[in-house]
């Protein structure tokens, strides 16, 4: 699979002049100003009282393991894509959409150890290996929960018209300010007059 590459995704270009923190791991975020109460009941809070450790799949790596992708339409049955099993098949496959259909797209993912900051979601699509659109999405910043966690898009509308209508391929990529890319993946976009 073709990676996406430097050119496709900068982070500077979301929030320009944007310096993220320095990384840190949960327990030093945790341990930070303990003889604070105030500052440790907030910390409890916002992650929970007990956090650290937190891995849905210990024999997994990853800090953050994306399960699935949906395009939501209204009115229409969710296209489900499953990111964990072989991502190079996934190129084969074709996902229509109707042009002017107003889409969304959500991500299904587990965060485990650590928090992780800055979460985006970058797409670039590409028509006859020209680049004719590029999104990032803000995701947020998350600490490690048991839970499925999942991401909404704001709402997107596929192009219409004759010139339009085709195939696109698209490079997906879910990174974070740390600039760790959890997931890359391609998929294929047919858009048509009908469905």
């Amino acid at each position: 699979m073709a990676q996406v590459g430097e050119d496709d995704i900068h982070d500077d270009e979301l929030t320009p002049g944007y310096k993220p923190p320095a990384e840190k791991s949960l327990d030093e975020i945790i341990s930070a100003d303990s003889n604070d109460e105030s500052l440790r009941r907030y910390k409890e809070q916002l992650l929970g009282a007990t956090v650290t450790n937190l891995c849905p799949f210990p024999e997994n790596p990853k800090r953050v393991i994306v399960e699935k992708m949906s395009l939501l339409v209204e009115g229409r049955p969710d296209i489900e894509v499953d990111l964990t099993g072989d991502l190079k098949a996934l190129k084969k496959e074709s996902f229509i959409l109707k042009e002017a259909t107003q889409y969304r797209v959500k991500i299904y993912f587990y965060v485990q150890r650590e928090i992780v900051p800055g979460l985006k979601y970058t797409q670039a699509s590409y028509r006859k290996g020209i680049k004719v659109d590029k999104t990032t999405f803000m995701v947020g910043s998350y600490p490690p929960k048991m839970e499925l966690q999942s991401y909404t898009s704001p709402i997107e509308e596929t192009p219409s018209g004759m010139i339009a209508r085709g195939s696109y391929t698209v490079k997906s990529v879910f990174l974070d300010d740390d600039s760790h890319r959890h997931l890359e993946w391609e998929w294929t976009l047919e858009i048509k007059k009908d469905w």
